[in-house]
């Protein structure tokens, strides 16, 4: 993997990813000023979570045309954020982001809410081009490229992680217009945070009380039970598994698994990161073609927790999950009164029935 990086015209970054050496000299033409936001973090003393307010993404890019596409490469006529007139994958620093890598000086508190901690919303967030051809998606990419990806997203997360002030990397990919996604160019993102987000933090505390009571490790033990029994598992290979969790909370949910405990995806070996690279899109394929249109769906990676955070990572078992609004060919799942108002989850499906459906697509 050759990486090159180059200045944006208002002092963000990109980053090229290529297969063998290619000329990356292009230069942002764009007359733009100087990158600025600002965004604040406030803690949520009732739930014990942080909250990101960012109000400078109302004006980001929405659902732009094709021909205005911004991570499209540039021509002659013009310019987008992607400087090069073809990449392979690319990386750049948002240019709304939810996170701001600059510290400001604020006060401690909310005013006029004491209870009510605030600190900037110190951190990183980054926009991953799986490829230049915007009518593609990660589902059509083939198998070395995929594995380019998965050494970008390595990379991305050892260096974001090293970073003083960071808890946590997340990786991730929003597809389709009904999951929310604001540009349809195939892309993903990626968010260095300044804390463990609360899914995170609660894995990793159920975690550490299976150790204590049991003395296994229980992401080695799901696994196990599910490569066992089969009856949930949607594809695998040699290296990994993917299969329906038996409590799945989205209508159409698939968690992937490498054999081998790993902590994050820097710790994925070539074995591993190859074999990946021919399942994911295996998988991909199947939510694309269970119904006349192609899923809309969520990729989140859940990776440990930096070594900068108090969360342990000792026992974290690196997986990805995938899951899909998509409740029938005419329907959507909204997170309605159970789910948003109590975080309880109220499933349209059943695993066993979803992953038999996935195993049948071809």
């Amino acid at each position: 993997m050759i990486k090159t990086e180059r200045d944006l015209a208002d002092g963000r970054i990109i980053r090229y990813y290529d297969a063998a050496p290619v000329a990356r000299m292009a230069v942002d033409t764009r007359d733009l000023p100087t990158a600025h936001t600002t965004s604040q973090a406030r803690f949520d003393p009732l739930l014990g979570e942080w909250v990101v307010v960012a109000s400078h993404r109302q004006t980001r890019t929405f659902l732009p045309p094709a021909d205005l596409c911004p991570l499209c490469p540039s021509t002659p006529e013009r310019a987008t954020e992607i400087p090069e007139t073809d990449y392979q994958v690319a990386v750049f620093d948002n240019r709304f982001p939810s996170l701001t890598p600059v510290h400001s000086a604020l006060p401690e508190s909310v005013p006029g809410a004491p209870h009510t901690l605030l600190r900037d919303g110190f951190g990183k967030c980054e926009v991953v081009c799986f490829t230049s051809a915007h009518d593609s998606s990660f589902a059509q990419l083939e198998p070395v490229r995929v594995r380019l990806v998965v050494d970008v997203w390595a990379e991305r997360t050892a260096e974001l992680a090293s970073l003083d002030g960071i808890g946590q990397v997340f990786c991730f990919e929003n597809s389709g217009a009904d999951i929310g996604v604001t540009l349809s160019h195939p892309h993903g993102q990626i968010y260095a945070y300044p804390f463990v987000t609360p899914r995170v933090a609660k894995i990793a505390a159920n975690v550490a009380d299976y150790r204590k009571t049991h003395g296994a490790n229980l992401f080695g033990e799901i696994l196990a039970a599910e490569r066992a029994a089969g009856l949930r598992v949607v594809a695998a290979n040699e290296e990994w598994t993917a299969f329906v969790p038996p409590f799945a909370r989205w209508p159409y949910e698939v968690q992937l698994y490498p054999h081998r405990q790993v902590a994050d995806i820097p710790d994925l070996d070539d074995a591993q990161r190859d074999a990946f690279a021919r399942l994911y899109p295996d998988v991909l394929r199947r939510f694309a073609h269970r119904f006349p249109a192609p899923m809309p769906y969520v990729a989140a990676w859940n990776q440990a927790p930096t070594l900068n955070s108090a969360v342990p990572r000792q026992d974290w078992w690196l997986h990805l999950q995938l899951f899909s609004i998509r409740r029938a060919a005419d329907k959507l799942k909204y997170l309605a009164g159970s789910e948003s108002g109590m975080n309880v989850f109220i499933s349209d499906t059943t695993p066993e029935q979803v992953s038999a459906e996935l195993r049948e697509v071809r």
